[in-house]
């Protein structure tokens, strides 16, 4: 709330309430409930609801200080005003944001103290520019988180990428955690949050920051929420205990307790899960697949695929309709999304393409 403006405007004090209380809403649904307002087959990590609830905090701190400043503090110092909720903004808000981010990548452990360190200088900034009196502080703390929040995109790509791979190698189901997309967007949300909150006041912008807000907490709710907790439970100590047990033929205890029990069938079966099913640990069974120029994702989809064959021509001459959504499930996909990427990368067509000309090829059906 940088001018007077909107504390004229009914309509956008009432957004600015709304939005605080909402983010108020969600920060003690993270905190203080168990349940899963999407769906009770999402277990979606503690620490991460933990942060998000802190980031809703600092949603709900800024609201009020900005509110606070503007109608009973530093009413009539501009200069004042703005320096004291930016800086809050900047050492709140903003980083608190990165956190949640960061913890939404479950592939390792990563520090989250740069994030704080970055942010540092902003104090700074503010204690010298409270004495001098510079007015060119905003100007300078735009440029400063500009820098910072592009630093953080550029690592978080490449972070992204990092997870990417590591889902590709332990998970068959990507739909629900190949989280490329959703994470870019909601990193461009944050970048294009500072743009709103770094501008030099009008109702309009004011309107859009408010806007904006509700679409992030909104966006966090659903993204938290929808995150399944992903481990493979496996270290160096585990590795080397299993070492004296690893079978030569992994090969061959594949085709025994995967293909032959159709292991494969079984949803979210993880490169860990089939590793100890094979009386090995993941890291020989990577390799192995690595050996075959393959990875773990494409061979349980293979699998997959070629039951999903299999049940679809049984189909064709059965007097019962069973959908295609229905056989992929049964195959052993999560999602229909999953399997029809699954399938063309494959099959080399379109799963719609292939059943058509199944049954063009079938005249019984």
């Amino acid at each position: 709330m940088y001018e007077h403006q909107g504390l004229q405007d009914i309509l956008f004090i009432m957004l600015y309430g709304g939005a605080t209380t909402l983010a108020f809403l969600v920060c003690c649904y993270f905190l203080f409930t168990r349940g899963n307002i999407f769906s009770s087959k999402y277990a979606p990590p503690k620490e991460l609801r933990h942060w998000a609830a802190a980031f809703m905090a600092s949603v709900v701190a800024s609201h009020i200080w900005w509110y606070v400043l503007g109608i009973h503090l530093l009413v009539d110092d501009r200069f004042a005003r703005n320096l004291t909720g930016i800086t809050l903004d900047r050492l709140t808000f903003v980083p608190l944001m990165m956190c949640v981010l960061v913890r939404m990548l479950q592939d390792r452990r990563r520090p989250l103290w740069p994030i704080a360190l970055a942010f540092a200088p902003v104090v700074v900034f503010a204690l010298v520019c409270i004495v001098t009196r510079f007015d060119a502080f905003e100007l300078y703390v735009e440029c400063y988180s500009m820098l910072v929040g592009v630093a953080f995109i550029i690592i978080y790509v490449r972070a992204l990428r990092e997870y990417g791979r590591w889902l590709h190698e332990n998970f068959a189901d990507l739909e629900r955690k190949e989280l490329w997309q959703s994470m870019l967007l909601l990193a461009f949300i944050l970048f294009t949050y500072i743009a709103y909150t770094s501008n030099q006041g009008g109702l309009l912008m004011e309107y859009l920051a408010q806007v904006n807000t509700v679409v992030i907490i909104f966006f966090i709710l659903w993204r938290v929420e929808t995150l399944q907790t992903l481990e493979v439970g496996d270290n160096d100590h585990t590795a080397a205990s299993l070492a004296m047990s690893i079978p030569d033929n992994i090969g061959e205890q594949l085709k025994i307790s995967c293909e032959d029990k159709q292991l494969y069938l079984q949803h979210d079966l993880t490169l860990q899960q089939l590793a100890i099913a094979i009386g090995t640990n993941r890291t020989y069974l990577s390799g192995y697949f690595a050996q075959q120029g393959i990875t773990y994702n494409a061979y349980i989809n293979r699998l997959r695929i070629e039951y999903f064959v299999r049940l679809y021509r049984e189909n064709i001459h059965s007097p019962q309709t069973v959908t295609a959504i229905q056989l992929a499930q049964q195959s052993g996909f999560y999602s229909y999304s999953t399997f029809s990427a699954s399938f063309k990368k494959y099959m080399g067509v379109t799963a719609t393409a292939w059943m058509k000309r199944e049954e063009k090829g079938n005249p019984t059906s």
